[in-house]
């Protein structure tokens, strides 16, 4: 195994020889699994990648060097969507009754919360992206202007030749390719921020899912200028003492019609806005913190004085404790 850290993504790289190290290593990446191979001790599994510090997305490339069967369950949860493409080989994803043929001309997606099994052919070369699930749930709440309780849902055969699937499949693969060519401008936190943003809109929107036809339509309503206003007040002055007659007064308009604004398009009261967008920067600065500062210093200074509500806040919108993240971000840093 071998390691490079950068400011603002992280090389990786693995060789492995052994079914539970494989496993092991790609749950690291992608969250719980099971392999299976025909003949394990023919296992060279490699896996190549970045990943970006802002919300923990990985894209590289990945080979097992045998055939090998990848299983999902209830008890196996993954952490991220986890989004194949082969460049050589074949795989095949089946699922819910269904065989799909995955090549070079087509590319799959194992999403959490489903019964799967992913069949990779030995021969089979791919590049890979895994996209952490409270990195996608939050930007589909960004899209939609409001909360989420139904898990996203894509469908599974992405087209890698024709249509939207197929420019996001080149923007993936040009990404890749500059990651490892550039450290001056992949440095900067607010390119690569915006980049990986990018990317995971873009899957949202270019791949059909159970949120498409509401995206749709949403994305051609506007804000109100009021709730423009009030939404950028929030984002200003997140990191101060906030009341709601301070939201209401930038707004312009009265309590009852901003509550009724923020209801309508955040799914949100404001001041319960103003704490999801808080507990989001809390959680990205952990990312992308490489100080390792206390948790708490971190979260006061986003005005979060009472720890024991905090911490139960962030696990309840990001399936994880602070300290979890910590864990998770800590572990990726020293590979």
């Amino acid at each position: 195994m071998t390691t490079k850290n950068d400011l603002h993504f992280r090389d990786i790289s693995a060789d492995r020889y052994d079914l539970a190290g494989a496993r092991s290593w790609m749950s690291d990446i992608c969250g719980p699994h099971l392999l299976k191979a025909s003949q394990p001790n023919r296992i060279q599994f490699h896996h190549s990648g970045n990943v970006l510090r802002s919300m923990s997305t990985t894209l590289g490339y990945v080979e097992y060097g045998t055939d090998v069967v990848i299983g999902i369950g209830e008890e196996t949860n993954l952490n991220c969507y986890s989004v194949s493409l082969p460049l050589s080989g074949e795989q095949e994803l089946a699922k819910s009754g269904r065989l799909l043929r995955s090549d070079r001309d087509h590319g799959v997606i194992v999403s959490p919360y489903e019964h799967q099994e992913l069949t990779i052919g030995g021969d089979c070369h791919k590049l890979q992206v895994a996209i952490p699930r409270a990195a996608m749930q939050q930007t589909l709440e960004d899209l939609l202007q409001r909360a989420v309780d139904v898990p996203l849902c894509f469908e599974p055969e992405m087209d890698a030749v024709n249509g939207a699937a197929a420019s996001w499949w080149r923007m993936a693969r040009h990404l890749i390719d500059e990651l490892e060519r550039s450290r001056d401008l992949y440095g900067q936190l607010f390119f690569t921020r915006d980049l990986e943003s990018a990317l995971i809109k873009g899957l949202i929107l270019a791949q059909p899912n159970n949120y498409s036809e509401e995206l749709r339509a949403r994305l051609e309503i506007k804000l109100p200028y009021y709730l423009v206003r009030a939404r950028d007040y929030i984002h200003a002055h997140a990191r101060e003492e906030l009341f709601l007659e301070d939201i209401e007064q930038a707004s312009g308009i009265s309590r009852f019609k901003l509550f009724e604004g923020f209801k309508k398009f955040f799914g949100l009261s404001p001041m319960a806005y103003l704490k999801k967008y808080r507990l989001t920067a809390v959680r990205q600065e952990i990312l992308e913190d490489r100080s390792q500062r206390n948790i708490s210093v971190i979260a006061m200074a986003w005005g979060f004085n009472h720890l024991g509500r905090f911490s139960s806040e962030y696990r309840k919108l990001f399936d994880e404790t602070p300290s979890m993240t910590v864990q998770r971000a800590e572990a990726r840093r020293v590979r």
